[in-house]
């Protein structure tokens, strides 16, 4: 499948969540004026988005909601389900491992693990928080494609140098630091400064 840029990502995600809602409320088109609307864009951008991947839609007619929400699932790689683990539970680790909408959209927790004997063997969400060590015992019976780093910046890299050695591709990683990985291994880092940063600027210069 082709590369897709970040913020094309990120449109796709919002049309298709704005999609599902339609198809709940039994709305069989929209526009794409409506989908610009709803992601904050243009409708050319929706359709230069849209087009990327083929044709879609009837000029004049619209989009037919279902057929669009399969073809994105189908994009964005829902198509199948998603297993990952949670290494690191502090706070943002605990309320990851609690948040429902993440068994809805096809992303499953099969473990959670930390360092701390204090939270070892601590029950979470349905899982027993288990000894960062086992990983590489685990990984080969659970499977896991994706790990979700939230431990603090000093242990990211060796966290991630452990998921690596686990066979595991992809990583979300929410520790305030780079990480380096090899080729083959996807990280996507989430930096709440960042994004407030972002959000702070678009504020200041809102006309």
């Amino acid at each position: 499948m082709k590369r897709i840029a970040d913020p094309s990502v990120r449109r796709l995600s919002a049309y298709l969540r704005f999609l599902e809602d339609c198809q709940a409320r039994q709305v069989p088109t929209v526009s794409s004026d409506e989908l610009a609307r709803l992601a904050g864009t243009t409708s050319a951008q929706v359709r230069k988005d849209l087009s990327f991947f083929g044709s879609f839609g009837k000029r004049g007619l619209g989009y037919e909601v279902p057929d669009l929400i399969a073809r994105l699932r189908g994009i964005l790689g829902l198509g199948r389900p998603w297993h990952f683990v949670i290494v690191g539970a502090g706070k943002i680790g605990s309320a990851l491992a609690q948040y429902a909408a993440f068994r809805e959209r096809g992303f499953h927790v099969v473990a959670v693990y930390d360092t701390d004997a204090a939270k070892i063997g601590a029950a979470l969400d349905g899982h027993r928080v288990r000894d960062v060590a086992q990983l590489l015992e685990d990984a080969p019976l659970d499977h896991p494609d994706i790990a979700v780093i939230t431990v603090p910046a000093a242990s990211a890299q060796a966290t991630a140098d452990l998921v690596v050695r686990a066979g595991i591709r992809g990583i979300l990683n929410f520790a305030p630091a780079p990480l380096r990985v090899p080729h083959g291994v996807t990280v996507q880092t989430v930096n709440m400064a960042t994004e407030l940063e972002v959000l702070s600027s678009a504020l200041a210069h809102h006309d």
